[in-house]
C-alpha cells in the first residue's frame, strides 16, 4: 500500500541487514525496498499496519514495511522509533 499522506521521507538512520537476509535475498531488491520504505511505501503490509506506520510518522513509533525479492522471498524492513537504525530481516529473524 503506497502512502499518500506523508510528503516527508522517512529518516532511516544506520541501515543494517541480518546475516540470514544477506545470504538469501537479492541485494538489488533490498535496495529497492529500502528506497520504497524511505519514501513511505510500506509494501505488502495489511491495512492495520499501514495505518500504524502512518500514525508512527506523527508519533515517532517504529515503522515496518514488508516486501518480496525477485525469488519470492519475503523480507521486512523495520525503522526504530528513534529513527537511529533500520534493519532488513527475514520474518524468521525477528
Amino acid at each position: 500500500m503506497e502512502n499518500t499522506t506523508s510528503l516527508k521521507p522517512l529518516s532511516l538512520g544506520e541501515t543494517v541487514i541480518t546475516r540470514n537476509a544477506l545470504e538469501q535475498l537479492n541485494l538489488d531488491d533490498v535496495r529497492i525496498g529500502l528506497c520504497r520504505h524511505g519514501s513511505c511505501d510500506w509494501g505488502e503490509v495489511c491495512a492495520e499496519d499501514a495505518k500504524s506506520n502512518e500514525d508512527a510518522l506523527q508519533t515517532g513509533c517504529r515503522v515496518l514495511s514488508a516486501y518480496a525479492d525477485r525469488k519470492g522471498i519475503k523480507f521486512w524492513i523495520i525503522t526504530e522509533a528513534d529513527r537511529s537504525a533500520t534493519t532488513v530481516l527475514l520474518p524468521e529473524d525477528y
